[in-house]
């Protein structure tokens, strides 16, 4: 139970980390008045001298002081949620290197220049033989894949898949792929797409989650393929994709609001699940414990006033210039 986080501040050439057990699903929140709140946010939780690996670790954050960089990875709701949260982190960390950590633990690991491996066992990076395809029969798939056909046309389907499933299930599965039935027209965005070209072996990638391993390739299978990593940026694969099967342009206007709304929510109160969880009953012959880092509560972004008028000005003007486009 949890929706664990982990945070490394960088000040002064040491660095130090910080552990949530259920802020998570807050990073975004924690993050949005600046640095100096997040900064204060990270160090009012708890120390600790241990890394999270990619499983127990749901959210995490770096913030270099030293090198003006962050560093983070978070679940979103939508991509539109994702791009709103870039967007308005764009302006409230004006002049820092702010990127979405597509490695996950490795990507801040690897800043601090620990490797990418450190919290990974080898063989952690889990292929599948496919014996289908994930095709999606809903307008809101996880992702698309599309595929450059031996004609030279393109064909693309809605999947089910996140994006890296495309990679760890080898190229065998494009034949799959093309075969498939064709899927219904978007009426959102995916979190991610994968597009193939056999003839070229290349393959070209995006997605607004993390796509751990991603800087491992060749990844199995995929030994003499080209990888074109694109990060958050759809346009390549969306200038591709065939005019029956275009990418939406959801409005963001409505992502920001919610992110300004989330400025004043309460955090949830987790004592009525946490007593529940106790009292539950185990298999025969045991005993149900309660973690206790669960009963430490998550200690927020607490922005000055100063801090957070920046904030609502940066959301405030952003929704302006959202719903003029």
């Amino acid at each position: 139970m949890g929706a664990r986080a982990q945070y490394v501040v960088v000040e002064n050439g040491a660095w130090q980390r910080y552990y949530s057990h259920w802020a998570a699903n807050r990073i975004v929140d924690d993050l949005l008045a600046g640095p100096a709140a997040a900064t204060r946010c990270f160090r009012a939780n708890r120390e600790i001298d241990e890394w999270l690996d990619d499983v127990w670790c749901e959210g995490a954050a770096l913030v270099d002081h030293d090198r003006r960089t962050l560093l983070w990875f978070a679940s979103v709701d939508s991509w539109a949620d994702h791009v709103a949260a870039r967007a308005v982190l764009t302006r409230t960390w004006r002049g820092w290197d702010v990127r979405f950590a597509h490695d996950g633990m490795g990507d801040l690991t690897h800043h601090l220049a620990l490797g990418r491996d450190l919290t990974r066992t080898p063989g952690w990076f889990e292929t599948f033989e496919p014996s289908g395809f994930a095709s999606s029969e809903y307008t809101e798939p996880c992702s698309v894949a599309s595929v450059r056909l031996p004609d030279g046309g393109v064909r693309a389907w809605g999947s089910d898949w996140e994006p890296v499933d495309h990679l760890a299930a080898g190229p065998r599965q494009i034949d799959l792929i093309a075969a498939s039935s064709a899927s219904p027209p978007l009426t959102d965005m995916p979190e991610g797409g994968v597009h193939f070209d056999p003839q070229a072996r290349t393959v070209s990638l995006w997605a607004v989650r993390t796509v751990a391993g991603i800087h491992n390739w060749p990844l199995p299978g995929w030994e003499d393929w080209v990888l074109d990593f694109r990060g958050e940026d759809h346009t390549r694969q969306a200038a591709l994709l065939p005019a029956d099967f275009p990418f939406p342009s959801p409005p963001l206007a409505a992502a920001l609001r919610k992110l300004a709304d989330g400025l004043t929510a309460p955090l949830p109160d987790m004592s009525g699940p946490l007593a529940l969880a106790a009292g539950a009953p185990g298999p025969e012959g045991t005993t149900a414990v309660v973690n206790p880092a669960a009963l430490v509560p998550h200690e927020p972004a607490d922005p000055t006033p100063a801090e957070l008028a920046a904030l609502r000005g940066a959301i405030d003007a952003l929704v302006t210039e959202a719903e003029a486009d």
